[in-house]
């Protein structure tokens, strides 16, 4: 699809693409059948698409899933939408607050400003597999390992969850309009979390209060939000005293050495 017919059908619709809504269509249809063999749909899959749009995504989808459920938040292109085809259910709103039907396959360009709580919505529930368009830098924080300059609360978060990798660099003029960065394609494998531990609400409190003081080290980042693991400080300090890794920084920490971690800090408070 030219910029031009993409132009052409918004205007018929009477849409601007907007921005604050991380409207850039695909107008390199090479890149959308590529996500789908990358995706390995079956006849028998139902498939999960957020933010369709203009539905360059959804055609060759449609060719080869049993069913596409379409999340489209603009009520214009939803109605257009629904003319594709009678495989096609299109719920009309916002993908991170609407119920999602079950699916088994998730193929998306997603808009760039839900990436990350769409993602963290979509590990919450079964799937197969995952093949979604992010922007690059965001793609970067989502698979980085400890260590990396993008390693982040994304990284370690993700891990738990799933095996993320990037299979394809797509650069911006795959777009219209073409957005100020270039993107990546994602595969994400739901997994069973490949280490245990004791409590996973302090888990994810701790790598949220590390992370947002990445440059102190440990302790003193938990001493700031230690309301968030015991009753008083009297309480958390004898516990954050012989907890393993408090003098390290986030970065320098691996998942599972953030598990350990999070069972020291655990108890009862």
């Amino acid at each position: 699809m030219q910029p031009a017919e993409i132009k052409a059908r918004l205007d018929a619709l009477g849409i601007r693409a907007t921005k604050s809504l991380g409207q850039h269509f695909l107008v390199d249809e090479r890149v959308a059948h590529r996500q789908i063999e990358y995706a390995g749909i079956a006849a028998t899959d139902v498939v999960l698409e957020i933010g369709p749009g203009l539905g360059v995504l959804t055609r060759p989808l449609l060719a080869k899933a049993a069913k596409v459920v379409a999340v489209e938040k603009d009520r214009r292109l939803a109605r257009a939408l629904g003319e594709l085809g009678a495989n096609l259910e299109v719920v009309e709103g916002d993908a991170v607050k609407v119920p999602l039907p079950r699916f088994d396959k998730v193929v998306s360009n997603l808009p760039y400003q839900i990436s990350s709580p769409i993602t963290f919505r979509l590990l919450q529930v079964p799937f197969d597999r995952a093949v979604l368009m992010y922007q690059r830098e965001f793609a970067e924080r989502l698979v980085a390992r400890q260590g990396d300059d993008n390693y982040s609360r994304l990284s370690v978060k993700a891990y738990v969850k799933a095996l993320a990798e990037v299979v394809e660099r797509v650069p911006r003029s795959a777009f219209w309009p073409q957005p100020e960065v270039d993107s990546s394609i994602v595969l994400l494998q739901p997994r069973r979390a490949p280490f245990n531990v004791r409590d996973w609400a302090t888990f994810d409190a701790v790598v949220d209060a590390t992370f947002e003081h990445r440059r102190k080290a440990i302790e003193n980042s938990l001493r700031l939000s230690w309301r968030r693991f015991a009753s008083s400080e009297a309480v958390f300090e004898p516990r954050l005293v012989r907890a393993p890794y408090r003098r390290a920084r986030p970065e320098e920490l691996t998942p599972e050495q953030f598990g350990e971690l999070a069972d020291g800090l655990s108890g009862e408070a």
